[in-house]
């Protein structure tokens, strides 16, 4: 079929940036001692300084983190003339991101402790009155609770919390290696797709374990070509905002930060666009990455969507919450609830049954090649595969103990519903996800969904908003077992690192959250960032916890969902893939059609631009084949340099602020 061949092109193009064929190529172990110290470096030194930051300015190190981490363990190892692999530098980068993002409250960064930095602050917000007193005891202590008072975790108050927490922690990693492989198999060794945006991390891998090495090659002078074009753009667009932010009142932006926005001079003649454009050249560079016909496709339904039909749709009285005036946040917020939710989970699901579709004809195609199909059949050998059914197993297993733990915790709610979550749900939004992810390079979600399905069950407690309910998509790491497998690291090396970056930063979380509270109430004076902003966080949250005490016919959420919207955008998604695969459109342009219905103009022209730029410039002076390999590469350098200039900025406004609060 047509399909097959344009899926199988693009893969075999992307997969080329390795510069081996990944069907026998050499799998090796990427955990290694240096791998341990590395993630001991990050705990230990990066870390805390990212937390501080987040506390004080509302950023962590992000991306900077793992680009600095990895650049720095390279350059030593190198002058110590033993060169780290590749696979070592992808498990350190892994490794690094792990660390610096996991547990993730609250514009926070640093472990999961960060979550009950947060719950402490709930527990005793004045902001939220009373409402306050219905927070549940597994969530935190109660404010007159002398652990709170004390500020400290070394109280029996919070024993079921952090237990609660560690055990999570254990099991939303069962749930996403073990999913998430299951997932990855269906799409990247049965369905083949290509996953546009994992070659970008194993060609930043590749071309750093070549440096200075014998076997260098064209990729670090690439990805130092890229990498310089990241530094000088990342002095302009970020070091210079984040150090002039310190010195003065507004921070100096030669590029407007985080786009900027037309809409007031555009909703004269189109009422409700998502009239904005974003100054990133990340995007553009990313347009060089993605095959040609995604990046078109999401272009044209953007564009038509958001600034062609938003208009039409207003006049029809579709947006009954859009006013003049309206900023580019608030009006994409506003239509997008109005109306674009409901064609987000209409398309959603009409992608979903496509998928599924897809897959059974896989199959039975398979079995018309074969007395026995099996998946093993495309596993290249020494990967460090696993058997499937013991996957499929952990991830049952781990996804039961939840929906016990949960059912626990809230035995009042019908735990028909939590079981919905986690058996029916998650494999669902993983699948769907994961195969756009693999076509396109984004995945999709149904916006809350958990939150209609609490209001609709009738139940009144607010304890239900704190609940570990078990939603989980794991498309991502569809995409993640790709680049594992494009670096030529073995799968086995991942179980390893993930007991590493349990055993790592389980305590240094901890630890360092413990002095930082112990120092100073969170929020506070010493960080303005959390002080200005949690109470604002704090109120909009406890909207949520008395909304399913509202009557069903003045809830706002169920009242903007369009049962004819989605019924129509999910048959209109059918018909428009028949149609395509009638009229012989590529499939590729068909994912990326249906992924930019609601991708922003903003972020999607700069993307097409540099799509334009690669195809009819980049690609006529290097050759197809050669800027092929080119662009990932150039992507990835791209993203270390902007990464060093972000971190050398973030270091230059902490001294400064130090410097600041000097007596002499």
């Amino acid at each position: 079929m047509a399909e097959y061949q344009d899926i199988e092109t693009a893969r075999e193009s992307l997969a080329d940036v390795s510069g081996e064929d990944v069907q026998h190529q050499k799998f090796e172990d990427g955990f290694t001692m240096r791998t341990v110290i590395g993630a001991l470096f990050v705990g230990f030194v990066m870390m805390p300084g990212a937390m501080y930051l987040g506390l004080v300015a509302g950023t962590g190190l992000g991306a900077a983190a793992q680009w600095v981490t990895i650049v720095l363990f390279a350059e030593l190892a190198r002058r110590s003339f033993q060169p780290l692999k590749k696979q070592e530098l992808y498990i350190l980068f892994y490794v690094a991101g792990g660390l610096m993002g996991a547990g993730a409250a609250a514009g926070l960064t640093g472990g999961p402790f960060s979550t009950l930095i947060w719950n402490q602050y709930l527990v005793q917000c004045p902001q939220i009155g009373e409402l306050a007193r219905g927070i549940p005891h597994w969530v935190a202590p109660p404010a007159n609770d002398p652990a709170i008072a004390q500020r400290t975790f070394f109280s029996a108050s919070w024993v079921i919390p952090i237990a609660l927490l560690v055990l999570y922690e254990f099991l939303g990693r069962m749930i996403s290696i073990g999913g998430g492989y299951v997932v990855f198999r269906m799409t990247s060794d049965v369905e083949r797709l290509p996953f546009p945006m994992a070659p970008i991390a194993a060609a930043g891998a590749t071309a750093l374990a070549e440096a200075g090495t014998k076997e260098e090659s064209w990729r670090w002078q690439v990805f130092s070509t890229g990498t310089v074009i990241g530094l000088i753009f990342g002095v302009i667009y970020l070091f210079i905002p984040i150090v002039t932010g310190v010195l003065f009142a507004e921070p100096v932006k030669l590029i407007p930060i985080p786009f900027m926005d037309f809409t007031s001079n555009t909703e004269r003649v189109l009422p409700a666009a998502w009239a904005a454009l974003s100054g990133d050249l990340a995007n553009v560079m990313v347009g060089f990455v993605i095959p040609f016909p995604i990046v078109m496709g999401s272009f044209l339904s953007s564009v038509i969507c958001q600034i062609g039909l938003n208009p039409v749709l207003y006049k029809l009285g579709m947006f009954p919450h859009w006013t003049y005036g309206t900023p580019y946040l608030q009006t994409q917020m506003s239509t997008t609830i109005d109306f674009w939710m409901s064609v987000g989970i209409g398309t959603a699901l009409g992608i979903g049954m496509i998928g599924i579709a897809t897959v059974m004809g896989t199959f039975f195609k398979m079995r018309s090649r074969a007395a026995r199909p099996t998946m093993r059949r495309s596993i290249p050998e020494g990967r460090g595969d696993w058997n499937i059914l013991l996957s499929i197993g952990i991830w049952f297993v781990a996804t039961l103990i939840q929906i016990s733990v949960a059912h626990v915790l809230v035995p009042k709610f019908p735990v028909w519903i939590i079981a919905g979550y986690g058996l029916l749900y998650t494999p669902l939004i993983s699948y769907t996800s994961g195969r756009l992810i693999g076509l396109t390079g984004s995945g999709v979600g149904f916006p809350m969904i958990r939150e209609a399905t609490i209001i609709k069950s009738g139940y009144k407690e607010m304890d239900i908003w704190f609940a570990p309910i078990p939603m989980n998509d794991l498309g991502p790491m569809a995409q993640f077992f790709r680049e594992v497998e494009l670096t030529g690291t073995k799968f086995t090396s991942i179980l390893k690192a993930e007991g590493l970056k349990l055993a790592v930063i389980l305590p240094t979380s901890f630890f360092f959250w413990s002095f930082f509270w112990k120092t100073s109430p969170i929020p506070s004076a010493q960080f303005p960032f959390v002080q200005k902003m949690w109470p604002v966080n704090a109120t909009l949250a406890s909207i949520w916890w008395t909304a399913n005490k509202a009557r069903l016919e003045d809830n706002w959420l169920l009242n903007a969902l369009r049962p004819n919207v989605i019924f129509g955008a999910g048959a209109g998604t059918l018909v428009l893939y028949a149609l395509s695969s009638m009229a012989k459109v590529p499939l590729l342009f068909f994912y990326g059609f249906m992924g930019g219905i609601q991708g922003a103009p903003m972020t999607t022209i700069p993307m097409f631009g540099g799509a334009l730029l690669g195809r009819f410039y980049f690609r006529k002076r290097f050759g197809e084949v050669r800027w092929t390999q080119y662009a990932p590469v150039l992507v990835a350098g791209f993203g270390c340099g902007t990464g060093l200039a972000a971190m050398t900025g973030i270091a230059v406004a902490l001294i400064m602020k130090s410097v600041n609060y000097l007596p002499y």
